[in-house]
């Protein structure tokens, strides 16, 4: 699978060689190494639960603290 998306980026790379004049193309850092070890949708799908796990924990916490003020409302009005 790792093979059929550096042939992608091979292709587009030849494709666009001639535009890309300044870049150096055999040069990579670290990160993209990383990701092109581990695959990168992996990466991707933790940083997508992440930001779900956060929302939803936000939504929770807001919940609670409407429901709080809702039941301090309604102990006001009862009385």
């Amino acid at each position: 699978m790792q093979e059929d998306s550096v042939a992608v980026v091979d292709t587009l790379t030849q494709a666009y060689a001639e535009k890309w004049s300044g870049a150096e193309l055999e040069q990579t850092n670290a990160f993209i190494s990383l990701m092109y070890s581990n695959d990168l949708i992996f990466v991707v799908l933790g940083v997508t639960l992440i930001i779900w796990a956060v929302l939803l924990f936000f939504m929770f916490r807001v919940d609670s603290k409407v429901s709080s003020l809702e039941d301090k409302i309604n102990s006001v009005e009862q009385e």
